[in-house]
């Protein structure tokens, strides 16, 4: 009997906790089972059977509409619609896996109606010169809004800097052999999504693959919408670095994929990242201690690492010969960021030896991640192709000097 009512207990307790659950939706308005069950992932989530229904939009099936993949057929006359390997085959024989966006084009790779939530993205592009140096910029933009609320080098959207491939093994984001790029950064949207990718480089890319897995499902009133910014900056021009600024309204901040190009000798990591929210002025509420601190390392880093929330993705050795590359990323998957009015991240450029040193040669870009309720305020302009390029060359030394 002792075992029986312990047993009974228990599930009493379980129940109790589904009902306390349901109670709390109930009379806060929280969202009903059905309603977050699109935005449920994971392991142990997969029992549960919601009343999404799954698409998934490739070159095959550019709409991603039910019954319309493979339905391509061979074009020997139209070489940018497929691969001429399938010319012999027919319909339905992999006609047309691929696309190809030239030099100055915009291929749009997505343009569906909602509400649903995208939960995958896989791009591999043949990309090089100008392309893999941030040629190729990819663009979301939510619910029929007129500017982008992600504007990135594609590259470097999914932690790839300096056009190197380094292998990124994330929750969010992975990196695989030779330039397969994927994330899984859920993005929700309630009327429409459309993603973009521009060729700005000189030189065209004949192969672009792409999937994009979406689910068509009920999106909660207090789900946010997904964002992503570049910036860049020379630290001659600007230190304390500004990864994220202008942020207005509610949300929470997610990730940070830094590219770091080090350019004097030495330790280079010294700088704090501090987080200004909600009115602060200036002093934060959020100060690190360092940056290999922010990034989870410790004693600057000594190894290439990449873990499910932090890495340092590139060999680089602080103390050789300049330039040093370095790419780095944080996740804030299981400690984000909350912010309930403005937001703002900075960097500094600080280096050691023997003392504290400003650092005033080095260059760095980035990519900040956030959730925040719409309407979201405007990007800073997004630099041109030649700035973007040009950032990792150093200054011309001035005339006379040696």
């Amino acid at each position: 009997m002792k075992i029986s009512n312990n047993r009974n207990g228990r599930i009493s307790r379980r129940l109790g906790g589904v009902l306390a659950a349901a109670c709390f939706c109930l009379t806060t308005g929280a969202p009903a089972a059905d309603d977050v069950l699109g935005f449920q992932t994971g392991l142990g989530t997969l029992p549960l059977l919601g009343q999404g229904k799954t698409r998934s939009i490739t070159a095959e099936n550019p709409t991603g509409e039910k019954g319309k993949g493979g339905m391509a057929i061979p074009d020997p006359a139209n070489q940018a619609a497929g691969a001429r390997a399938a010319d012999d085959l027919g319909q339905g024989w992999k006609v047309r896996p691929f696309i190809r966006v030239n030099t100055g084009q915009t291929a749009v790779l997505m343009d569906v109606k909602g509400p649903g939530i995208i939960q995958h993205m896989w791009l591999v592009e043949n990309i090089h010169g100008e392309n893999m140096d941030r040629g190729m910029v990819i663009r979301m933009y939510w619910d029929g809004e007129e500017t982008p609320s992600v504007e990135c080098p594609a590259l470097e959207f999914f932690a790839v800097g300096h056009g190197r491939v380094g292998q990124v093994n994330s929750l969010p984001v992975t990196v695989n052999a030779r330039n397969a790029l994927s994330c899984f950064w859920p993005m929700p949207f309630r009327k429409r999504a459309r993603i973009t990718l521009t060729n700005e480089g000189s030189g065209d890319n004949v192969l672009v693959a792409y999937q994009i897995t979406y689910m068509e499902t009920k999106v909660p009133k207090l789900a946010g919408s997904f964002h992503a910014q570049y910036r860049q900056a020379k630290t001659a021009d600007q230190n304390p670095y500004v990864i994220l600024d202008g942020v207005k309204g509610q949300g929470r901040y997610v990730g940070t994929f830094l590219a770091w190009t080090q350019m004097e000798p030495g330790w280079f990591g010294e700088g704090e990242v501090k987080f200004y929210m909600d009115g602060d002025d200036k002093f934060p509420t959020i100060c690190g201690t360092g940056t290999e601190d922010y990034f989870l390392a410790s004693f600057g880093f000594p190894a290439v690492y990449s873990t499910a929330y932090s890495g340092s993705v590139l060999p680089a050795n602080e103390n050789a010969a300049p330039p040093q590359k370095w790419s780095v990323y944080r996740w804030h998957i299981q400690d984000p960021v909350n912010f309930e009015k403005d937001l703002k991240v900075t960097i500094q450029a600080l280096g050691w030896g023997p003392k504290y040193r400003l650092l005033k040669k080095d260059m760095i870009s980035t990519v900040a991640y956030w959730y925040q309720a719409e309407p979201h305020a405007s990007f800073p302009q997004f630099p041109g192709l030649k700035e973007r390029v040009n950032l990792t060359k150093p200054d011309p030394a001035p005339a006379g000097s040696r």
